[in-house]
């Protein structure tokens, strides 16, 4: 077997505001496995400035991988712990290799185009009316669960469209997610999360900064709505600190991104804690393309997981890769009649 590596640059059909800036593009890797002719694709998903393996060394890190991947799957995971967007992408590739075809890795109903899997509309921040449009949008095409990111503009305007969407939906109609990024101080968080509760939301992501597992517990304790923890799980590695955090923090929700907390087998050691723990969870992508959107959304369809899921980011790129996936009336779906068309 021979591998290699390769980089890929995903243009955003709109530039996309998060709290951390405006993002145009996202930048992606892919690993691919050669033997005779069978192929394995997997993607390294990494986000710059957010990613705990943005680092100086992460291509030297890709060239090792490839030149001792004959090491095996195992070896290399272990050997790679501190870059956990290239641990998922290795172990997407092997299974993607092992597979009947690269892109079915978890064959099961959805990829049958039997069943599908509910997801939220995600709301980028912006001017009030770019937000009000988006919301808008999401609601018409289907979706009963949308995500609105909070904490870049002036917190009454998010006020302000938070009401607005409650004066025309209940919560009956539309579930509301919001998530903030870390945007609020430690100090003024508890007053904001009254303020919003006000308007019957399911959940806030990450209201303060991360590794502030005190004033984080204390939230969570004290908080009129669901926290969920989402950045806090970044750069946690081993079992015992994973343990460690949730028992201090006791959220009422956790969110998962493979590509950040090392793949499949990371993110399934943070939901077997969870289990024992009593706190739920959902998955959600990290902007990767097609490629790691569908690896993601097949293992996650396996977990069986009714809650939405964060799987919607597909259509934000210009230069995607086509594929089955589509998103409609707010659910996931695999379109067994459409074809791959992964070029790099």
């Amino acid at each position: 077997m021979k591998a290699h590596y390769r980089k890929y640059i995903l243009n955003f059909k709109q530039p996309s505001g998060t709290s951390r800036g405006i993002l145009k593009t996202k930048e992606t890797w892919f690993i691919i496995l050669d033997f005779e002719g069978k192929q394995g694709i997997g993607e390294c998903g990494i986000l710059r400035g957010l990613s705990v393996d943005d680092r100086p060394d992460y291509e030297d890190q890709l060239k090792w991988i490839c030149e001792n991947i004959l090491l095996g799957l195992e070896t290399l995971y272990e050997s790679n712990i501190e870059f956990p967007s290239i641990q998922f992408g290795l172990e997407m590739a092997f299974r993607s290799f092992e597979s009947e075809t690269p892109f079915e890795l978890f064959p099961s109903a959805f990829t049958e185009s039997k069943d599908s899997i509910p997801i939220n509309g995600l709301i980028w921040m912006g001017s009030e009316a770019f937000m009000k449009q988006q919301i808008k949008d999401k609601i018409e095409s289907g979706f009963r669960c949308i995500k609105m990111k909070i904490g870049a503009i002036d917190f009454e305007t998010e006020i302000q469209l938070l009401k607005s969407i409650r004066k025309e939906f209940s919560s009956d109609d539309i579930e509301l997610r919001v998530d903030a990024n870390g945007a609020f101080g430690a100090h003024e968080a508890l007053e904001k999360l009254k303020r919003l509760s006000d308007h019957d939301l399911h959940s806030i992501e990450q209201p303060i900064q991360v590794n502030q597992w005190q004033e984080m517990a204390r939230l969570c304790d004290e908080t009129p709505l669901p926290i969920a923890l989402d950045e806090e799980l970044i750069g946690t590695f081993s079992v015992t600190k994973k343990k460690q955090l949730l028992q201090t923090i006791q959220p009422q929700y956790v969110i998962l991104k493979p590509s950040f907390i090392g793949g499949y087998k990371g993110s399934e050691e943070w939901i077997a804690i969870c289990k024992q723990s009593g706190i739920s969870w959902w998955n959600t992508s990290a902007l990767e393309s097609n490629i790691g959107l569908n690896a993601i959304a097949q293992w996650t369809y396996n977990l069986q997981n009714d809650l939405p899921q964060g799987l919607g980011t597909g259509s934000l790129f210009t230069n995607n890769f086509d594929g089955p996936l589509e998103v409609k009336a707010g659910k996931l779906n695999y379109n067994k009649k459409l074809n791959w068309n992964f070029n790099l």
